[in-house]
């Protein structure tokens, strides 16, 4: 096939593209590469979407299939209107933060969205649920008889940027410290292995797959996930301190992500968060290697990267140490 990925530099649109050269496809990737440079074997192509329609004045002839991770209505609607009518196939990885309600384990692709953004509005950081929307319902608009529209949850594996699923293999393998943990033992985590999502992608387009699925792993205890990230650590007698989730919140961590937080909590009424329906992909061959394998694979890229490297996500050791502290100090 002679695909076209608009990106290439980050993540996942670089994965497509290493396997998408590895099978033998023409690869194109537009991308500015002001980060890191495209994978090698691809034709690299730079442009700058902010520009534009101008940003795909290099871009010539007909494409088998074009690959979509933009989480711009802006820039997505001047890539429909550019090359929509030139591709044989539309790729757009849309995201499970559409979805209105998180509260309902096992929901499908039949649940209620997020009202997209209005037309012409460029989306934001905190708008980044309406903007997938508002995506997804251009790319419909103008090349629904060959889209894909794939709602990706949490993606993890080696090189996952976010920092949210290794932080806790990476934590256990740092040190022998009390680690600090939140009380969720039963709560539902679930992460697709970056390898599998873009193997997927590019199988549903070489069988020219079209419609909307969640493009999921499947859902994995907490506790499992953190006893595993023990062993895998080699820290399986590690002492864990389970504040309640209350204590937790009244003492600043936050939940999900970002600086202070502890990955994969997440607040009351999000039981469906990580627990959704990822039936109809599979059934249309989405194929996931086990969970442990994908969390190893996490935890070597973490090692490559450095144990106490600062982070997006987790908490500090100064602070997690400040914690524990408080905590054992409160304890009668």
């Amino acid at each position: 096939m002679r695909i076209l990925v608009l990106g290439g530099t980050a993540f996942l649109s670089a994965e497509i593209a290493r396997q998408a050269v590895a099978a033998g496809h023409d690869v194109t990737c537009l991308a500015r590469g002001t980060a890191a440079n495209p994978p090698d074997g691809v034709t690299w192509v730079k442009g700058d979407r902010a520009l534009g329609a101008a940003a795909f004045a290099d871009l010539k002839g007909h494409w088998d299939s074009v690959v979509e991770v933009s989480r711009d209505p802006v820039q997505a609607r001047a890539a429909l209107d550019a090359l929509g009518a030139g591709t044989g196939h539309w790729t757009f990885v849309s995201s499970c933060s559409v979805y209105a309600d998180h509260s309902v384990p096992g929901a499908d692709e039949s649940a209620a969205l997020l009202e997209p953004l209005p037309a012409g509005q460029s989306g934001t950081p905190e708008t980044y649920g309406e903007s997938k929307s508002a995506i997804e319902h251009m790319t419909l608009a103008a090349v629904g008889e060959k889209a894909h529209i794939v709602r990706a949850g949490l993606i993890g594996g080696p090189g996952d940027g976010t920092d949210r699923y290794g932080y806790w293999p990476a934590r256990f393998a740092a040190n022998t410290d009390p680690v600090l943990v939140p009380d969720i033992p039963d709560d539902a985590t679930q992460i697709i292995d970056v390898r599998d999502l873009a193997a997927w992608i590019l199988q549903s387009a070489d069988q020219g797959l079209t419609g909307t699925y969640n493009a999921l792993g499947d859902v994995v205890r907490f506790e499992d996930y953190l006893t595993e990230s023990q062993r895998a650590a080699g820290n399986p007698e590690a002492v864990v301190i389970r504040p309640a989730e209350e204590w937790l919140v009244e003492h600043g961590v936050d939940y999900w992500a970002g600086p202070d937080s502890l990955p994969l909590w997440l607040p009351k009424g999000h039981d469906g968060f990580q627990a959704r329906s990822n039936r109809a992909a599979r059934e249309r061959g989405m194929a996931l290697r086990p969970w442990q394998e994908t969390l190893a694979s996490t935890l070597q890229d973490e090692r490559g990267r450095g144990l106490d490297r600062d982070r997006k996500a987790g908490l500090s050791r100064d602070t997690e140490r400040k914690l524990v502290a408080l905590w054992r100090r409160e304890q009668p």
